[in-house]
């Protein structure tokens, strides 16, 4: 396995993806980015920690250590919007979720460079997923499950503050309505805020891998980070990340324990 994918097995029927927690960038590329510290700003900090309990539950991980400024592996790679009509970011972003440019003028990498970077690091991360899949899918039904987090404010892309819990299957596409009840109902018994389909109804991977009738259900959560870290009142170099914190974010480690063993308990009922 290369050295930025990290594929960890596990026996029973879930897998759970990583796509967003990478912070590496090579040399060539942060050298033509305007701050090393923007080109990391976006990723799903310290996600792959909060569910380190993963493996103790059966489950498969899949994680990229690139950072999704370099290549998104969560995007169409097409280009094509997954949000149409709203502000996203591409399969090789050239600006932050505020609109800050990442790279220098005239540094921004073109379709010849795009292509390579999708061979090099997005094409390896699904076969991957794939071949994950495939292994479990030989006993039967899987599950999916796409780790995410971001910032509770980001006014660029939605407005005021977004719930805790963003449980997205594309309008119910994706999974079995059985599997989204019942990640759903371990975020309610949480009682933090939660929705179902809001405005992250599920990424690239969830939509493209969510097969149900096929057997493979896929289900997209994206956290809000104050769940787990103290968000500054002021994102800069000197504040974010917040340090992650066991402790402080013990209380969202339980209840996501829920949502997963949710998720699995869901494709061993499908099996009997």
């Amino acid at each position: 396995m290369s050295d930025w994918l990290t594929v960890t097995p596990g026996d029973a029927p879930l897998i759970v993806a990583f796509p967003h927690t990478g912070t590496d960038i090579p040399g060539a590329i942060e050298a033509r980015m305007v701050d090393p510290w923007r080109a990391r700003k976006d990723a799903d900090w310290w996600i792959d920690r909060l569910y380190a309990f993963a493996g103790e539950l059966g489950a498969t991980t899949v994680r990229t250590a690139i950072s999704r400024s370099v290549i998104d592996v969560n995007r169409d790679p097409s280009g094509q919007s997954l949000y149409p009509g709203m502000t996203t970011t591409g399969l090789c972003p050239t600006e932050t979720f505020d609109g800050e440019p990442l790279y220098k003028p005239g540094q921004e990498p073109d379709a010849v460079e795009i292509e390579a970077r999708r061979t090099e690091f997005f094409d390896p991360y699904h076969a991957a997923l794939m071949a994950q899949i495939e292994r479990l899918s030989a006993n039967g039904p899987v599950v999916l499950y796409d780790a995410h987090s971001i910032r509770s404010h980001v006014p660029r892309l939605f407005d005021g503050q977004l719930p805790q819990f963003n449980i997205g299957d594309n309008g119910g596409v994706t999974c079995d309505p059985a599997l989204t009840a019942a990640v759903e109902a371990a975020c309610i018994a949480s009682g933090d805020s939660h929705v179902v389909n809001g405005r992250f109804k599920g990424g690239w991977t969830t939509r493209h891998y969510g097969q149900p009738a096929k057997g493979t259900h896929a289900i997209q959560m994206e956290l809000a980070c104050r769940g787990y870290v103290d968000e500054p009142a002021v994102i800069d170099a000197s504040s974010w990340p917040t340090p992650f914190d066991a402790a402080r974010a013990a209380p969202l480690t339980r209840t996501l324990r829920d949502v997963l063993t949710a998720a699995r308990d869901f494709a061993i009922s499908q099996r009997a």
